[in-house]
Parts: structure tokens; sequence; C-alpha cells
């Protein structure tokens, strides 16, 4: 079958030093773009993350610091990177509570805006869970009848999200063949941030998550507590959420002025 498209939609999987999304980095990305006419690109990068991998992490994805030893940091391939998918909407399996906010924090660290306001992130994972609670290779062998073969390498992971989505839609009545139904469809809670600091009230408004101020407004916190903002910027945060805080904080300045 085809996806029903607008816009191209970039399947894509990273393999990383570990599962922080602050501190820790990519090692492969690949991304597998599909357009509205049905043609593919793909794409697949090692990546020296400029730190040592842990050996517990190379036992599970098989990239070891050697092999990753001369290739490039991701700030020397971003600009590749962002080409690929600033124009689409992205999918993955469990990316838009781990694969999409690293690769935000990545993608920010070397000097590029990326937001995700004219995107949309449809999580095949979550549309997994919803209709079959399995894994990744399970879903595959459910829904394609094949074993995966390369688990937990991302070109190998990358086409088996692909085929996996497509063969959701076929399955379920219920899936609607368009990207916007799918990213509702495979969204968790609403958050403003790719972390989950910052969560949207039933009104639209951003609300802290976590810590002494859950569930109440960002912008009354920041007012009545002026150095909460501070200790949050110097805090162990995600560069995104610390963008979104900015982003708040100028947008209240702006609307006192």
């Amino acid at each position: 079958m085809k996806l029903n498209l607008t816009k191209p939609i970039c399947f894509f999987d990273l393999e990383t030093t570990g599962i922080n999304i602050s501190k820790d980095r990519v090692v492969e990305i690949s991304i597998l773009k599909v357009y509205p006419n049905g043609n593919k690109e793909s794409r697949t990068w090692l990546v020296n993350p400029e730190m040592t991998i842990p050996q517990e992490v190379v036992d599970i994805h098989g990239i070891s610091n050697e092999k990753i030893a001369n290739e490039p940091t991701f700030k020397e391939l971003a600009k590749d990177i962002y080409g690929m998918i600033k124009d689409a909407d992205l999918a993955g399996f469990n990316s838009n509570r781990f694969d999409i906010p690293l690769l935000a924090e990545e993608l920010l660290r070397a000097d590029i805006d990326f937001d995700m306001k004219s995107s949309l992130a449809v999580d095949v994972q979550t549309i997994f869970h919803k209709m079959e609670q399995r894994t990744l290779s399970a879903a595959y062998k459910f829904y394609c009848n094949e074993n995966l073969e390369g688990a937990h390498s991302a070109e190998a992971d990358t086409n088996a999200t692909y085929e996996i989505l497509k063969a959701q839609i076929e399955r379920y009545d219920d899936l609607e063949n368009n990207t916007k139904f799918l990213a509702e469809f495979s969204s968790r809670n609403k958050f403003a941030d790719f972390a989950g600091f910052i969560n949207y009230n039933k009104d639209g408004v951003e609300c802290f998550s976590f810590g002494k101020h859950k569930g109440k407004l960002v912008t009354d916190v920041l007012e009545s507590e002026p150095g909460y903002f501070g200790w949050l910027l110097n805090a162990d945060f995600p560069l995104y959420t610390k963008k979104v805080l900015t982003a708040i904080k100028l947008r209240s300045l702006n609307t006192k002025a």
C-alpha cells in the first residue's frame, strides 16, 4: 500500500551512547524519506559522539568506539541531516519520547534552530502499543510476518518501522491513512517541549509538569519567583526545554510591554 501524504515524512532511528536526552549523543542515524508520490530516499550516517560509548551500550547496538573514531561529528553532519528533515513530518518507533527529543538536542548543540511547529510526529510504537502491546521485533513479525534481521542497527529498525506503519494502516479500519490523524493518534500527553517538563492544561496554556510547581502556569511561576527561571536555565535540563521556557518568558515580557 501507499501512505496518503500531503508532505514528505521522514522515518528515522538513532543509535546512541545511552538514554539520557540531555547528556547522551548520537552514534548512528538513519533516515528514510518518503514523498507523497511514493518516491523514497535514504541516508545512514555513523557519528563520532565525542564521548566514550559504554560497553553495555556497545553490546546492544554493536557500534564500538573504534568503529566511529574517525567518523564525522554530529555538528559536521547537522546541515545535511537538517536539510533532509526540515520540510517533512517525522516518524519513528518510540520517537516522541526519545528519538525526536535527542535529535532536537543534537541540532540545537549544532546551532540549528530546530522545532516542530510546522511538522507532525507519528510514533509507530504508540500505535502498536495501543493496538497490540509488543516490541519492535515482535511488531515486525506480527504485522509483516518476517523476522527482523539486524535489529538495533539504525537502518534495519528504520525500514522495519516504515513497513510496520503501512501494515498497521491496512490492518486497522480505525486508522486513517493521513499523517495528521496518525500523529494525533500516536501522541500521548500534549507537551510544549519534547522531554515533557512543560505540558498544556485544558485551556492550552503552558504548565510545569514536575517538581514543586507541578500543575502551575509557567507564566505565573516565572513572575512570582523570578529566580526559578535562572535556576532552570543553569540546571541540567534539555536545551529544547530551555528554549521553550525562554520563549514563554519573552512572550510574557512582550505582552506586558
